[in-house]
């Protein structure tokens, strides 16, 4: 029986599929597909209180992970992720923010310009 190599998870595989082709031209999605090919253990997991404090009003902000919702956000920021607690999308959304899926966000901004990855 051979081993299972990647992630297993049938949406997160169609996103890297999506993605693979820009991994040749773009350095900045190439760091997002091999964030995103790890274990789920390694996957970056970003608080609300983070973003706040290392984004900019008005950015966008990648994480490839997941969001939590520990923490106020007081600054207009869109994020995108792999996932989002319920709270943490709430908490985007009362500040004026946007909560975007990674497909969402690269069918917007192909080339991944002015995108910050945190985590």
């Amino acid at each position: 029986m051979t081993k299972r190599t990647g992630p297993t998870n049938y949406q997160l595989q169609q996103l890297l599929q999506e993605l693979e082709p820009k991994v040749h031209e773009s350095t900045f999605w190439r760091k997002v597909v091999t964030d995103l090919k790890k274990p789920t253990r390694q996957r970056r997991v970003v608080n609300v209180y983070k973003i706040d404090k290392y984004a900019r009003d008005g950015e966008t902000i990648l994480v490839p992970g997941k969001v939590l919702s520990v923490g106020n956000l007081n600054k207009k920021v869109d994020v995108a992720a792999l996932t989002f607690s319920a709270e943490a999308k709430e908490k985007i959304n009362q500040a004026q923010g946007r909560a975007l899926s990674i497909t969402e966000l690269f069918k917007q901004n192909p080339d991944g310009k002015k995108v910050r990855i945190l985590g």
